[in-house]
């Protein structure tokens, strides 16, 4: 059995935390709980003939009074990068931790989260800048940790390429 050490990295209020949650236990809840430090949760799953067992590290949120401790990313085969599409300035604090989390580990691989798409009328992420995201090269995803849209997939995918590592 392969063990993955995977971060969960953006700004606070994104819904790392609810990702995690929904996708361990499935369970969303509306009440919102600030991470404190790191909260490290596990899952097994079955990629292929590999049974992997993912270590998710949920971090907190990044703002202007809490930086992202880079000691934490120490290990990691992988990282989401979420975002709230429901907050523009998510985005740039996104494109802001991707790149100090690749001068802290190197270039691993992970996903761009957007998340909160069950709330599309206050979405604030304009096509454009979606579009920007993928014409890097990056694997994005719309989600919504509330419906459970692509959670599974996007926690797949991303074992799916650490095993190809």
């Amino acid at each position: 059995m392969l063990q993955k050490k995977i971060c969960m990295v953006g700004a606070f209020a994104t819904g790392k935390t609810s990702l995690v949650a929904k996708y361990v236990y499935s369970i969303f809840s509306e009440k919102y709980q600030t991470t404190v430090g790191v909260k490290i949760d596990k899952k097994l799953l079955q990629v292929k003939e590999q049974e992997v067992n993912l270590i998710l590290w949920d971090l907190y949120g990044e703002d202007e009074f809490q930086k992202l401790r880079t000691s934490y990313l120490r290990g990691s085969s992988g990282y989401l990068l979420v975002i709230d599409g429901t907050r523009k300035s998510t985005l740039q604090t996104a494109l802001d931790l991707q790149k100090r989390v690749e001068d802290s580990i190197g270039k691993v691989p992970f996903i761009v989260v957007l998340n909160k798409w069950d709330l599309q009328d206050e979405w604030e992420l304009e096509a454009e800048s979606i579009e920007a995201i993928e014409n890097q090269g990056w694997i994005v995803f719309k989600s919504s940790a509330k419906t459970g849209l692509n959670v599974e997939e996007i926690f797949y995918t991303l074992a799916s390429k650490l095993i190809e590592e």
